[in-house]
C-alpha cells in the first residue's frame, strides 16, 4: 500500500522496501500439505529469496491465524503448533523448496501449484502476511539451537525478495549469513550480481529485526571490495578501542558493583560478537545514570560497542580475479575480517565471461571453444598462510556442513574465507534451476567440488586443522558436465575437443582430491 512505502520512506516501518513490491510474478507458487511434512524446514533453508518460511505458533496465535490456516503440533515443543508460510506475491516460482522436500514416506509435503489456484484455496498470503507480524520465539530457536539448519529457520532472515533471478545459487547462502549473524553484520559487497540484487535501488532486500538491527550494507568497486571491508573493520577496532579505554576508566573510577558488573562484562567479551551485544546492553543501561565525561562519552557512541561481524561478499570475478589482490591482502592481514565468495565459476552479472574460477573444458565467453587451463585453486592458495580459516562448502550437498563452515567461520578470531558453489543461469542446467540444489550435490558426488574445512585452532589443540567433508567421487564426473550447457554444447559442436577437455578436467578434478586426502591424512 502506499501508507505503508510512505512509512517505509520516513522511516517509521523497520522493513526493507523490496517488501512492499508484491511483484507475484511466479507462475506456479509452493502449497504445503501438513500431513507430509517431516518439519526438517529444508525449504526455507534453501529458498532464495526467503518467500517460504517455518512458523512457531502458540496455541492464541494459531487461533487468531487468518481463517482456512491449517497448523500442526510443533515436535519436542509442547504448547506449540507449525506450519509452513509462503508469500506467494513474492515467490518467484523456482521450485526449490518443492525439489529438496524430503516428505513422508515418498510423498512430498510441498507441490507446485498455478499462482491463481493456490492464493484462494488456502490463502497462502494472508497466513503469511500474518506470520510476520508474531513475536520472535526465542525459546523455540534454544531449542533447536541456532547453529544447525532446523533452529536457523526460525530465525527471521534480513535478506528478502530480492530481484536475484529464480532459483539464483547466490541469495541462500547470503541470506543464511543474515539470519545467524545479520543483526550485527557489516557487509561490504564488490560490484557484481550480489551487489545487484543486493541494492537495486530503492527497492533493497536487506531488512531488520523486531528491534530494528539489521545488516549494515554498502557496496564498493569490483577492484577494492576486500580493501573498502578491511578499512570498516579497521574503522570500528579504532572507535571500539577508544570506547574499551574509557569503559575501563569508568570501571576503576565506580564504587557501584552493578557498574562494575556491566563493565566487567563488556570488556571480558570484547572480541565475541555472540555473546558482546547483550554485555553492550547491560553495560549502557548500567552507566545511564553514571554522569561522568567518560559515561557521556560511551553514551554518545554506544551504537559502537557491541562486537560486529564484518563481512566482504563478492563474486568468483572479483575474488579469483579482478579483486584478488586485495583479497590477498586482507587475509594476510590476520585480522578478524570473513569473506564470502560466491563461485559461479564465470562473471555472471555481466555476461557470462571466461574467469579464474572457470574449469578446463566449461564454455564462456572468451572461451567459446572451452577453457583450456584448470581453475585456480584459491581454497589452497589461502590455507597455505597457515592461519586463515578456510571452506569450500555447497548448501545442496550437505546442509549441516555448510551451516557449520559459517558458524566457525565468523566465530574464528582471524581472516576466513567461506567458498560457496553457487549454480547460476549461465550454466545452462538441464530441468533449469529449480535444480539448483540438486545440481550442488551432483557436483560434490561426482568429484567435481570438495567439500573441506581448514581451522586453524584445531592445531593448538593437537589435531589436523584440515577436515575433507566430502567422500571420493560415487557417480560420473562426465555425467554431471554433460547436465550443464557450459559443457554439453562444445560436445555438440566440437565433439573430439570436448573428449580432449572433459577428460583434462576430471584429471584435473581427481588430483585435487588426492592432494586433499594427503592433507587430511587419508
Amino acid at each position: 500500500p502506499v501508507s505503508a512505502f510512505k512509512d517505509y520512506v520516513d522511516g517509521t516501518t523497520p522493513s526493507g522496501a523490496a517488501a512492499f513490491e508484491k511483484r507475484g510474478i511466479a507462475v506456479s507458487v509452493p502449497v504445503w500439505n501438513s500431513a507430509n511434512c517431516i518439519q526438517c524446514t529444508f525449504c526455507s533453508y534453501v529458498c532464495p529469496h526467503a518467500a517460504i518460511r517455518p512458523v512457531a505458533m502458540t496455541e492464541a496465535e494459531a487461533a487468531a491465524a487468518p481463517e482456512g490456516t491449517v497448523a500442526i503440533p510443533l515436535m519436542g515443543m509442547p504448547g506449540y503448533v507449525f506450519a509452513i508460510s509462503v508469500s506467494s506475491m513474492d515467490c518467484t516460482g523456482c521450485g526449490s523448496c518443492a525439489n529438496v522436500c524430503p516428505g513422508m514416506k515418498g510423498e512430498k509435503a510441498l507441490n507446485m501449484v498455478r499462482l491463481d489456484e493456490a492464493l484462494p484455496q488456502p490463502n497462502e498470503q494472508a497466513f503469511f502476511d500474518y506470520a510476520v507480524t508474531l513475536d520472535p520465539k526465542q525459546e523455540v530457536i534454544d531449542k533447536f539451537k541456532e547453529t544447525t539448519v532446523k533452529g536457523s529457520q526460525f530465525k527471521q532472515p534480513l535478506l528478502e525478495f530480492s530481484g536475484a533471478c529464480a532459483g539464483c545459487g547466490e541469495t541462500p547462502y547470503v541470506k543464511l549469513m543474515t539470519q545467524l549473524f545479520g543483526d550485527r553484520a557489516y557487509i561490504a559487497n564488490a560490484t557484481g550480481c550480489s551487489s545487484i540484487w543486493g541494492n537495486s535501488s530503492p527497492s533493497t532486500p536487506y531488512t531488520v529485526d523486531d528491534k530494528g538491527h539489521g545488516p549494515a550494507w554498502s557496496n564498493s568497486l569490483f577492484e577494492d571490495a576486500a580493501e573498502y571491508g578491511y578499512g570498516m573493520f579497521l574503522a570500528q577496532s579504532a572507535i571500539r578501542n577508544a570506547l574499551k579505554e574509557k569503559v575501563e576508566n569508568i570501571c576503576a573510577a565506580s564504587s557501584d558493583d552493578a557498574v562494575k558488573a556491566a563493565c566487567n562484562g563488556w570488556v571480558e567479551t570484547f572480541d565475541n560478537g555472540s555473546l558482546n551485544g547483550e554485555a553492550a546492553e547491560k553495560l549502557i543501561e548500567a552507566i545511564s545514570g553514571c554522569g561522568s565525561e567518560d559515561s557521556k562519552a560511551v553514551l554518545a557512541q554506544k551504537e559502537y560497542l557491541s562486537k560486529k561481524s564484518q563481512w566482504i561478499i563478492g563474486g568468483d570475478g572479483w575474488g579469483y580475479d579482478i579483486g584478488f589482490g586485495g583479497l590477498d591482502h586482507v587475509i594476510a592481514s590476520n585480522r578478524d575480517v570473513n569473506i564470502l565468495l560466491l563461485d559461479t565459476e564465470v562473471y555472471s552479472n555481466t555476461g557470462g565471461q571466461s574467469s579464474k574460477s572457470t574449469p578446463a573444458g566449461a564454455t564462456a565467453q572468451f572461451a567459446a571453444a572451452g577453457k583450456e587451463v584448470k581453475k585456480k585453486d584459491l581454497a589452497r592458495i589461502a590455507m597455505s598462510y597457515g592461519y586463515v580459516y578456510v571452506a569450500q562448502i555447497a548448501m545442496g550437498a550437505d546442509m549441516n556442513q555448510c551451516i557449520k563452515a559459517f558458524v566457525e567461520a565468523e566465530s574464528y578470531p582471524g581472516p576466513s574465507l567461506i567458498i560457496a558453489y553457487a549454480p547460476c543461469i549461465n550454466h545452462g542446467i538441464k530441468g533449469g534451476m529449480s535444480n539448483a540444489m540438486s545440481e550442488e550435490k551432483k557436483a560434490v558426488t561426482s568429484g567435481y567440488w570438495n567439500l573441506l574445512r581448514y581451522d586453524p585452532r584445531r592445531e593448538a589443540e593437537g589435531q589436523n586443522p584440515f577436515s575433507l567433508d566430502s567422500k571420493e567421487a560415487s557417480t560420473a564426473y562426465v555425467d554431471f558436465l554433460r547436465n550443464e550447457v557450459r559443457y554439453s554444447a562444445l560436445e555438440l559442436q566440437n565433439p573430439e575437443r570436448a573428449a580432449r577437455l572433459f577428460a583434462k578436467s576430471e584429471a584435473d578434478a581427481k588430483g585435487r582430491y588426492e592432494t586433499l586426502k594427503t592433507m587430511a591424512g587419508k
